[in-house]
Formats: structure tokens, sequence, C-alpha cells
């Protein structure tokens, strides 16, 4: 259960939506997991959904889950690709990662309208542009 788990912080790990690549037709649009710790994170499990508004109307995507084995100290994985359709809605990642034998768990949110060029930075480690949230 979730009250069971410690309050560790987590610090150093972020969420980013990158632009892998453009042409006049599409746009290549993807989730990467960034670890800026100086320590390998281990049993990574992240959970992503959108939620929101659409017209008026509510919608729910489907939920996704991934697994990471292993996630080198200053680097970074894939996590999913991400359709441009979502993005008027809330894009949720829900983080658990091991540290040795400590467990931490963060839930970071890509608000409505957020990813877009307006907001976009060059994302560590990756070097691509995109939208970035936590550390």
């Amino acid at each position: 259960m979730k009250k069971d788990l410690p309050e560790n912080l987590v610090e150093d790990i972020s969420i980013a939506v990158v632009l892998e690549s453009e042409t006049p037709e599409s746009k290549v649009w993807n989730v990467y997991l960034i670890n800026l710790k100086d320590t390998i994170i281990e049993t990574v499990l992240i959970t992503s959904k959108g939620y929101g508004l659409n017209n008026g109307n509510k919608v729910k995507t489907s939920t996704l889950r991934h697994k990471i084995e292993k996630l080198e100290a200053k680097s970074f994985a894939k996590v999913e690709a991400i359709d441009e359709e979502v993005f008027g809605l809330n894009n949720e990642y829900w983080l658990s990662y091991y540290v040795g034998k400590e467990i931490f768990d963060k839930k970071f949110i890509f608000l409505p309208e957020s990813i877009s060029e307006s907001n976009f930075i060059r994302i560590p480690l990756v070097n691509k542009p995109g939208v970035m949230v936590g550390d």
C-alpha cells in the first residue's frame, strides 16, 4: 500500500516528452525517463495514462505499464511513443524505482497544452528539444 512506503524524496529524475523528428507531414514524439543521479536506479515501474476534457466530454486513455530493469547513472531510457492527439489532456506518469533497498515513487503530470514549442528546452542527456517535468 502507498501509505506503507517511506516518504523518500525523488530528486534528479525527470520525465520528458521529446520531439524526435519532424517532416512537413508529421512529427515523431517519444517519452523518456531521465536519470540525472550519480547512481543506478533499478526495478523501474512506470504507468502512463491521459485524462481530461475533449470538446467538453470527459475522456480517458488506456493505462499503459512499463518496466525498466536498470537505468545507469546519468542516462536515459525511452518509455513510450506519444501521439500529439493527447497533448490536450493531462498526461500522467507514475514512477516507482529502487536505489539499493530503498523504494522511491513520484507522479509526473504534463498539463493540457503544456507540450508545445513555446515550452521547449534542450533535454539533458537526450540532447533534443522537448518538455520536461521533474528535476
